[in-house]
């Protein structure tokens, strides 16, 4: 795929992680799509596309948050390292397999997040960080990719959707 529509993924993506996703947050908790892109780019693409993809979206919403500047793109890119290494040893065809591996990596990429917020002397007690904040947020970016895994799974290979067809990298 060509860079310039993952580009544009992104841009999407962040446009609808700042607006949109606002009003489906439940109890403060709302999906995290750019970290969803990076680990499915990870998954499908592998580990130096989906590190690349994390940093690169990561950077971009570094720059539209106004937060810490970088913490987001590591978190991000580990996420998308982590996802890489699924991508040779576990069924990419099965959408609740990219739901698992996403709560997976979303939990570790939350944990890295709490560990630099930590050493940049940002203290949030340990369980209410689990508690309230990373392991819902991981639950709902696995609802997220049981939604939407088939779309994205099809679009990265360049056609659409069809019965019986299987990645070939």
């Amino acid at each position: 795929m060509q860079p310039l529509f993952f580009l544009l993924l992104v841009l999407v993506t962040l446009i609808l992680q700042t607006t949109a996703l606002d009003y489906m947050a439940i109890y403060g908790v709302k999906p995290d799509l750019v970290l969803i892109l990076a680990i499915l780019n990870g998954f499908l693409r592998g580990t130096r596309e989906g590190a690349f993809l994390g940093f690169s979206a990561g950077i971009l919403q570094d720059l539209v948050s106004g937060g810490y500047f970088g913490l987001n793109a590591l978190t991000k890119m580990v996420a998308g390292y982590l996802a890489g290494f699924g991508k040779d040893r576990l069924y990419r065809d099965n959408r609740v397999i990219a739901a698992g591996l996403t709560w997976v990596c979303t939990v570790w990429s939350q944990l890295v997040f709490y560990i630099l917020l930590l050493l940049v002397n940002v203290s949030v007690p340990v369980v209410k960080a689990l508690t309230y904040v990373i392991l819902p947020t991981a639950f709902y970016n696995a609802l997220v990719v049981l939604v939407i895994y088939a779309y994205y799974y099809h679009f990265c290979r360049g056609g659409p959707p069809g019965k019986g067809e299987y990645f070939n990298p």
